[in-house]
């Protein structure tokens, strides 16, 4: 078991018998510096990081609040308590507003007290720092920076994103299995302003009707049969947040009922109970399915899909844009390389044409998977073809077509992510005759892009 570490406690006073006192009180719990000025202080700050700054306001040269001032501007700042003798309402709160985290009155000081109250800004210092560090993973993992592709439906949507995440509006986001609709409503929630409360999915495929309304709502003890107790369900789980129905397409009349209410009138019920309760909480919801087709023929409610509908989001599958799918495919690569501690840096050629090639009825969630399973199985310092998986390497085991991009597309040695996008140009201006406009058709990309490319792989003559 790992040692804990033993805060350290810097205690500045101009009276010696109150920095004796207070070390010998502290230093069981601390590991305790002193200094008898802000001068002393300082050149202690500079050496070495502290964990609480213990200060006195009025002592020679610079008080207790200039000093603090420039504690917290550190790149590591301490916990800053301010001590005085000349104790007042004013004085605490102007305190508080130069930075510090508590005020203790000299006049009132008791030890016990005092480390309780270290300990609490301590405490509440580690848990601000904690949620800063999760957050800052968060937006790593889920922020609109981390979306590849640059064909211009993707970049349409990374840009609906942008202008969707910070407003209240209710969002449906729609498109094939895998093409990353939960990391859309991940980043939608990451830039709106509930970013600090929850996010909380419900998969509505993954439950019978019996049981998605009781998640959802919660439920009461003896509600049902086998409701030996009182639930929270997810609504009351995503207050100060956002919801996102995954699959919402397979919720029965019932839920969908219930659910109009909720995202109409932002109240509810737990199953059991008449008391309303109210759902300060943003829906976002997500399906693979067509809710129009469903809305005609009578299964899904029309007056739900306007609903949940009032900003859609389509996401096109990846065989509509093939020209991203290296990209992805090198991004894949430097992560499953650095997972697997593996020097695996490229793509053979014959690798990267299947890939091309392939239809990906997965689409990005199985180009991801793909990847991981050839970089596994990889023996050297590049993908081979036959590292990838069995389906993209024999396209026409499950009857769809191949054509994507046709054979053969790039030359010989590693294909670099710069090479395979110079290659797809060069071999779709061939097929269109050197007509750029249709050239940047079939790679999913605007006349600009192509141009700009063009000029960056140095191809103005074709």
């Amino acid at each position: 078991m790992l040692k804990a570490v033993t805060p350290t406690l810097l205690i500045v006073d101009d009276e010696k018998s109150t920095r004796d006192g207070l070390r010998t009180a502290l230093e069981e719990k601390f590991d305790v510096y002193a200094a008898p000025d802000a001068a002393g202080a300082w050149q202690l700050l500079e050496k070495e990081p502290v964990d609480v700054l213990l200060t006195d306001l009025r002592m020679a040269g610079e008080d207790g609040m200039a000093l603090i001032r420039k504690a917290k501007a550190l790149p590591k700042p301490p916990v800053c308590i301010l001590m005085t003798a000349y104790g007042s309402e004013d004085l605490a709160v102007e305190a508080m507003k130069q930075g510090a985290d508590d005020y203790i009155s000299k006049g009132r000081l008791q030890i016990d007290e005092l480390e309780l109250r270290i300990q609490r800004a301590l405490r509440r210092t580690r848990l601000e720092t904690e949620n800063e560090q999760l957050h800052q993973r968060l937006d790593q993992r889920f922020g609109i920076e981390n979306f590849i592709g640059e064909t211009p439906s993707i970049r349409e949507v990374f840009e609906q994103i942008q202008q969707i995440g910070p407003s209240t509006a209710t969002v449906l986001i729609t498109g094939e299995s895998g093409t990353g609709k939960e990391l859309v409503a991940k980043a939608i929630h990451q830039l709106s302003r509930r970013s600090r409360g929850p996010l909380v999915t419900v998969n509505c495929a993954a439950l019978p009707a019996t049981l998605l309304e009781a998640e959802l709502f919660g439920h009461e003890k003896g509600a049902f049969t086998g409701a030996n107790e009182r639930r929270i369900g997810r609504v009351e789980q995503a207050q100060g947040g956002t919801l996102f129905l995954d699959e919402i397409g397979e919720i029965d009349a019932t839920t969908q009922v219930k659910l109009l209410r909720l995202i109409g009138e932002r109240t509810y019920e737990r199953l059991g109970s008449g008391r309303t309760q109210n759902a300060d909480v943003r829906f976002l919801s997500a399906t693979n399915k067509d809710l129009r087709t469903l809305v005609r023929a009578g299964t899904f409610r029309e007056d739900l899909y306007f609903r949940i509908a009032v900003v859609p989001i389509h996401l096109p599958p990846l065989r509509e844009r093939v020209a991203d799918i290296p990209l992805l495919s090198n991004a894949f690569l430097k992560e499953f390389a650095r997972e697997n501690g593996k020097a695996v840096g490229a793509f053979a050629t014959e690798a990267m044409e299947l890939m091309l090639r392939y239809r990906w009825p997965g689409n990005v969630r199985e180009l991801r998977a793909s990847i991981e399973h050839a970089v596994v199985l990889c023996r050297g310092d590049q993908v081979q073809a036959r590292d990838l998986p069995a389906s993209v390497r024999t396209p026409l085991l499950d009857g769809s077509p191949v054509a994507a991009i046709p054979s053969p597309v790039l030359g010989p040695g590693k294909l670099s992510l710069r090479e395979a996008e110079k290659q797809l140009i060069i071999h779709a201006l061939q097929e269109c005759g050197g007509n750029r406009t249709e050239a940047a058709k079939k790679l999913g990309v605007s006349r600009r892009t192509l141009h700009r490319k063009l000029h960056e792989f140095e191809l103005h003559d074709l």
